[in-house]
C-alpha cells in the first residue's frame, strides 16, 4: 500500500512541476476486409521515448519497420508523437487485440480489436444454371455458399428484382468456430408462366453489403394446356360440327383422345373431330384429352343443339279415392324448352300448362285419360303426346243391359254392367225366391266376365249374366236386382224380364210370307209380259193368216186341232226359235213335222179383235198370186205395238223368214188405240215383196 501511494505523490509532484506524457489519440476497434489495409492510430503528447505495439500482448518491436512482421509497419512523425500501426494486406491471422504503449512513460492505450471480414463467395444453386421443373409439382431450389466468409453470409432469393419469400436457411459447421457452408432452400410450385423465368440467389454479408449473385433459369416441363373449340357452336340437329383441339406442352404432345359423354369416340386420333350433331350433344359434352411425357390434360365443351321436344319421363297412371287430390307429371326435353300443356282425351280445353297437372277433390266424373302434350319446336320438329289414366275409386256403378223378351216356360237371359274401382268384392243377383252370386241354383245360373276395354267410354268393367231356364209367371211379374259392392260402398239396379207371346209371332210370320208371295207373283207376271212384248217386237213384217178369205193356204196337222171359234185367229211364225203355248210355257217344235228335223217356235199373240168380233187385220195385198198365201202389210202400224196381254181364246200364225225381220221397231213410250181419220180403214196396207228365199215346205 505504501508504494502506490508514493507513486501517486510522485506524479502529482511532476504535474505540478510541468506537463507529463499522455495519449492524444488512441487506437479503436477496426473492421477491415480481408486483403485490404488496416490502420490503427496512436498519438502521444509530451513524450520523447520508445513507443511499441503489442498484438494480443505480444510486443511487435520498437523499430519503425517492425522487422519480422513483413506486412506490419509504424508510420507517422515520431517527433510529433504519431505512431500509427499499418497492416497490409490484412489476413485472417491479423484479427487480434492491439495496444499502443509508451514504455518509458509507462503508458498503455486502450485495446483496439481488429476484425477481419471475409466476403462471401458467389453462391451455387444445385442443378443450375438451368433447372428443370414440372408445372404444378412442388419443388425445392437449394442455394449454397461455401468458404470462410466472415461474418456468415445471408442467402436471399430474387425474381425480377423482387425478393421471394418462402425460404429456409440452414448452416453446416465443419468444426467448432469454423463455418463450413451455408445454404438456403426456396420452396415453390411452378406454373406454366414460370417457364424461362430467371431466379437469383444472392449471398450478402457485412463484408459485402451488395452481395454476390448467382442466376438460374427455370426450364419447366408441363402437361398439355388444352383449348377446345367447336365450329359452329350453335347448330340445328342434323348439321355437321367440327371440333378443334389445340394444346401447348413441354415436352411435345404425344397423343390425342376424344370422348363424348365419357365414352371414347372410336377412330378419332388427331386434333380435329367432325360429327353430325344430335340432341345428345346438349347433355353429353365432347372432350379432348392430350398427353405428353409429363402428363395429360383434357377439356370439354357442350354444343348448343336446337331440336324439337323429346319425351323424357312419361306420366304414370294412378288410382285415388273419391274426394282426394291427384297429380300427374311428365318431362320433355328440347332446345329451346318446349311448351307443355295438359288436356283430357277427347277434349280441347287446356287444363294446365307446365310439367305437372293437379286435380283437387276428384270425383267419378274426373276418371279418364289425361294427355300431356308438347308443342313442336321452332323448326316444327318433335313434339307429341303422352297419356296417363286416372282411376277414381268409388262405390260401384251398375247399369242394366238390354235383355230380349222371353217365352213362358222358355229360356231367358238378363244382363247388367258393373263399373267399379276398386274391383267389386261380389256381384249378386237377387229376386223374390232368393239370390245368387255365382254358379247355379235351381233354374238360375250366373256368369260374370270382363267387359270389353273402353266399353261405353268407361274404364274396366264386368258384365254379369243371369240365365233362367223354364221361365214361370212369377219371373215376369217380379223384378230382378243386380248389385255390386266394394270397400267404398254398394250400387245396384233393378231389371224386369219382358214377355213374348207366341200368337203374334205366328201372325207376323204368316203376314211376311204372304207379302213375299204376292210380290213374287207380281214380279213374275211383269217379267213374263215384258218377255212376250219383246218377242213380238222382234218378228217379221210379213204375216200369213191361214184360213183367210182366199182359202189358198193349207195348214199342217198341228194347225188343225180345235175350231176357229174356239181358238180364234192364230199368228204362226216359221223359222222361229221359241214357241209360247196357251199356258204360257216355252216349248220347242219342228215346223216341218219332223220331215227336215227342223225345230221351230210358235208364238201366240193377240192382234186384237174387230168391232164385229172378228180378227182385226189390214186388207190383203193385191200383188199376191192366185193359189199363194195372202200377205198383209203391218209396216205402217209397227210403231204402235199391240197391248201385251195373254190371248187364250183365239190365235193366228205369224210367219217370219228371218230372225232379224223387225229391225226398224222402236219401242213406244205409251200404248193406246191409234188416232184414225174418218173413212180410213183400221189397217192401211201396202204390197210386200215376196221373201227372197222359197218358203220351206212342210208337206210333200
Amino acid at each position: 500500500m505504501l508504494v502506490p501511494a508514493l507513486l501517486v505523490l510522485l506524479f502529482c509532484f511532476r504535474g505540478l512541476a510541468g506537463r507529463s506524457p499522455h495519449f492524444l489519440q488512441q487506437p479503436e476497434d477496426l473492421v477491415v476486409l480481408l486483403g485490404e489495409e488496416a490502420r490503427l492510430p496512436c498519438v502521444l503528447g509530451a513524450y520523447r521515448g520508445l513507443v511499441q505495439w503489442t498484438k494480443d500482448g505480444l510486443a511487435l518491436g520498437g523499430e519503425r519497420d517492425l522487422p519480422g512482421w513483413s506486412r506490419y509497419w509504424i508510420s507517422g512523425n515520431a517527433a510529433s508523437g504519431q505512431h500509427d500501426l499499418h497492416i497490409r494486406p490484412v489476413e485472417l491471422e491479423d484479427e487480434a487485440s492491439y495496444e499502443c504503449q509508451a514504455t518509458q512513460a509507462g503508458l498503455r492505450s486502450r485495446p483496439a480489436q481488429l476484425h477481419v471480414l471475409v466476403p462471401p463467395e458467389a453462391p451455387q444453386v444445385l442443378g443450375g444454371p438451368s433447372v428443370s421443373l414440372v408445372v404444378g409439382v412442388p419443388a425445392n431450389l437449394t442455394c449454397q455458399s461455401r468458404g470462410d466468409a466472415r461474418p456468415i453470409p445471408e442467402l436471399l432469393w430474387f425474381r425480377d428484382g423482387v425478393r421471394l419469400e418462402g425460404t429456409t436457411f440452414h448452416q453446416n459447421l465443419l468444426k467448432e468456430g469454423t463455418t463450413g457452408s451455408v445454404e438456403s432452400t426456396l420452396f415453390l410450385t411452378p406454373s406454366s408462366h414460370d417457364d424461362g423465368a430467371t431466379l437469383v440467389c444472392r449471398a450478402r454479408s457485412q463484408a459485402l453489403p451488395t452481395g454476390r449473385d448467382t442466376a438460374i433459369t427455370l426450364s419447366l416441363q408441363y402437361p398439355p394446356v388444352v383449348t377446345l373449340s367447336a365450329e359452329p357452336q350453335t347448330v340445328q340437329e342434323g348439321e355437321k360440327v367440327t371440333f378443334l383441339c389445340q394444346a401447348t406442352a413441354q415436352p411435345p404432345v404425344t397423343g390425342y383422345r376424344w370422348a363424348k359423354g365419357g365414352s371414347p369416340v372410336l377412330g378419332a386420333r388427331g386434333p380435329r373431330l367432325e360429327v353430325v350433331a344430335d340432341a345428345s350433344f346438349l347433355t353429353e359434352p365432347v372432350s379432348c384429352e392430350v398427353s405428353n411425357a409429363v402428363g395429360s390434360a383434357n377439356r370439354s365443351t357442350a354444343l348448343d343443339v336446337l331440336f324439337g321436344p323429346i319425351l323424357k319421363a312419361k306420366p304414370e297412371s294412378m288410382s285415388v279415392d273419391v274426394g282426394e287430390d291427384a297429380s300427374f307429371s311428365c318431362a320433355w326435353r328440347g332446345n329451346p324448352l318446349p311448351r307443355v300443356t295438359w288436356t283430357r282425351r277427347g277434349g280441347a280445353q287446356v287444363l294446365s300448362s307446365g310439367p305437372t297437372l293437379r286435380l283437387q277433390s276428384v270425383g267419378p266424373e274426373d276418371a279418364g285419360d289425361y294427355v300431356c302434350r308438347a308443342e313442336p319446336g321452332l323448326l316444327g320438329l318433335g313434339g307429341g303426346t303422352a297419356e296417363a289414366r286416372l282411376t277414381v275409386n268409388a262405390p260401384p256403378v251398375v247399369m242394366a243391359l238390354h235383355s230380349a223378351p222371353a217365352f213362358l216356360r222358355g229360356p231367358a237371359r238378363l244382363q247388367c254392367l258393373v263399373f267399379s274401382s276398386p274391383a267389386p268384392e261380389a256381384v249378386v243377383w237377387s229376386w223374390d225366391e232368393g239370390f245368387l252370386e255365382a254358379g247355379s241354383r235351381g233354374r238360375f245360373l250366373v256368369e260374370t266376365f270382363p267387359a270389353p276395354e273402353g266399353y261405353r267410354g268407361q274404364g274396366p268393367g264386368l258384365i254379369s249374366v243371369l240365365h233362367i231356364s223354364g221361365t214361370q209367371e212369377s219371373d215376369f211379374s217380379s223384378g230382378f236386382n243386380c248389385s255390386a259392392r266394394n270397400r267404398l260402398g254398394e250400387g245396384g239396379t233393378r231389371i224386369r224380364l219382358g214377355r213374348r207371346d207366341l200368337l203374334p209371332t205366328v201372325q207376323m210370320v204368316a203376314g211376311v210370307a204372304a207379302a213375299a208371295t204376292t210380290i213374287l207373283i207380281v214380279i213374275t207376271g211383269v217379267a213374263l209380259c215384258c218377255w212376250r212384248h219383246t218377242s213380238f217386237s222382234k218378228q217379221k213384217n210379213l204375216v200369213r193368216i191361214p184360213g183367210s178369205s182366199d182359202g189358198s193356204s193349207s195348214r199342217g196337222p198341228e194347225e188343225e186341232t180345235g175350231s176357229g171359234e174356239e181358238r180364234g185367229p192364230i199368228v204362226h211364225t216359221d223359222h222361229s226359235d221359241l214357241v209360247l203355248d196357251e199356258e204360257g210355257a216355252l216349248d220347242t217344235k219342228d215346223p216341218t213335222n219332223g220331215y227336215y228335223k227342223v225345230r221351230g217356235v210358235s208364238v201366240s199373240l193377240s192382234l186384237g179383235e174387230a168391232p164385229g168380233g172378228g180378227l182385226f187385220l189390214p186388207p190383203s195385198s193385191p200383188l199376191g198370186l192366185p193359189g199363194t198365201p195372202t200377205f198383209y202389210d203391218f209396216n205402217p202400224h209397227l210403231d204402235m205395238v199391240p197391248p201385251c196381254r195373254l190371248y187364250r181364246a183365239r190365235a193366228g200364225y205369224l210367219t217370219t223368214p228371218h230372225p232379224r225381220a223387225f229391225t226398224n221397231y222402236i219401242k213406244p213410250t205409251s200404248f193406246g188405240p191409234p188416232e184414225l181419220a174418218s173413212g180410213t180403214p183400221p189397217f192401211p196396207y201396202a204390197a210386200f215383196p215376196m221373201p227372197s228365199h222359197p218358203r220351206l215346205q212342210t208337206h210333200v
